[in-house]
């Protein structure tokens, strides 16, 4: 993508409010919403359900208009219906959700003009010529590559499920073929998303913009409650809840039957799609939404993340890296960051290899500690804010020192 002057104005089209920082998906958005605002006006253009605006930082954007969405039902039926006939359809999830309002993007933008226009998720990808219209330069932020995290959960889910999802990968392998070539840049979020993003679509130029967190101190190393083991996410995610019974069915049992005083505890907003695969008795707590999770997740002794499918790299490991506690992962769910197995987390694939590690952290400290450090390390020099917007300056050859501050917040 080439810089040609200065940028002073941008434009953020989203399909959620970057705010509250609950998840993956708000922190990477929040995370170029900053990086813009620091030296040019962003005004964002939003799709809510609720209708109402997002609760931003005062001053981060020059203006907000909210697009509302038509409410649709969130029980597990419901998805399932929804799912099915956008199956028979070849339609991917919420490519048909966000569908349909080229009029009302136009109406929002009126005749303003903008030097960058963002792009916010692959399901929005659609509007990239509503978008070039306003825009001298567009950027799609790839926060997943759609097609590959179908074909994963395609490899673990059964029937029907299964079935659904490979038919959603096709869909979503076409649209980005079409799609990603059409914008001025694209942002993957890791070397492997890029080279699979690349792949799909040769033509495309095709960035690397990590995910991030903003830079915060680290817990106090004796803030964790022993005999505590925590996975965090959101339990709305297909994949997440895949994890979790991962998790709780064939790794928790191994764990607990050697150290029936460990808990677990599940750390984030979703509890009516996981609740059902909890016995009673098994030692496994859910905590409900919660408004900050670092210091939810400075509370555990071991921090594990057990998938089995998706794209992207896994906020919930940074944010474990940022609270200074050691991480047992599987390689998926490590995938695309600067690991170093033994190092700097524990990668494990079984679920019997997977139970071990986790024992074996809880009753070594010094090896905790050990893995912790390097984590918080690897956090500092690669996965703030700050470090992760030196990439954009070379991606959008941004020098930002000459460009005049407009937010500091």
């Amino acid at each position: 993508m080439s810089n040609t002057g200065k940028i002073r104005s941008v434009l953020f089209l989203s399909p959620e409010s970057p705010y509250p920082l609950h998840g993956g998906g708000q922190y990477r958005t929040a995370s170029l919403i900053h990086y813009f605002a620091g030296f040019a006006n962003v005004d964002l253009i939003l799709f809510s359900e609720s209708g109402k605006p997002a609760l931003l930082p005062k001053g981060l954007v020059h203006s907000q208009t909210v697009i509302p969405l038509p409410p649709h039902g969130k029980g597990t039926l419901e998805r399932y219906a929804r799912n099915a006939r956008r199956a028979l359809l070849g339609v991917p999830p919420l490519i048909d959700r966000l569908g349909g309002l080229r009029s009302a993007i136009e109406d929002a933008i009126g005749a303003k003009h903008y030097d960058v226009g963002i792009v916010e998720h692959f399901w929005l990808a659609p509007y990239v010529l509503t978008m070039r219209q306003a825009c001298t330069q567009t950027v799609l932020d790839l926060h997943n590559v759609e097609s590959m995290l179908h074909q994963s959960c395609a490899e673990i889910d059964q029937g029907l499920v299964a079935t659904g999802h490979r038919r959603f990968a096709r869909s979503s392998r076409r649209l980005e073929t079409k799609y990603l070539p059409q914008f001025s840049a694209v942002l993957a979020t890791s070397d492997a998303d890029r080279a699979i993003a690349q792949q799909i679509a040769p033509d495309a130029r095709i960035s690397v913009y990590p995910n991030s967190l903003p830079a915060v101190a680290a817990p106090p190393p004796d803030s964790d409650e022993p005999g505590t083991v925590i996975f965090s996410g959101n339990f709305e995610y297909h994949p997440n809840i895949d994890a979790v019974e991962f998790l709780v069915k064939e790794i928790w049992p191994l764990i607990r039957s050697q150290r029936p005083d460990l808990r677990l505890r599940l750390v984030g907003r979703g509890d009516k799609f996981i609740r059902h695969l909890i016995p009673p008795g098994s030692g496994v707590e859910l905590s409900g939404e919660v408004e900050k999770a670092m210091p939810e997740i400075a509370r555990g002794r071991v921090i594990v993340a057990p998938l089995r499918m998706g794209s992207g790299t896994r906020i919930k490991i940074l944010e474990a890296w940022a609270a200074n506690r050691p991480v047992v992962a599987t390689p998926l769910a490590a995938q695309g960051l600067r690991i170093e197995d033994g190092k700097n987390i524990v990668l494990a694939v079984t679920a019997h290899s997977f139970a071990d590690q986790v024992l074996q952290l809880v009753s070594n400290a010094p090896e905790r500690d050990r893995l912790a450090a390097r984590g918080r390390l690897t956090f500092e020099e690669n996965y703030t804010w700050d470090a992760a917007w030196v990439t954009l300056d070379r991606c959008l050859q941004v020098t930002r020192s000459e460009e005049v501050s407009r937010y500091t917040g």
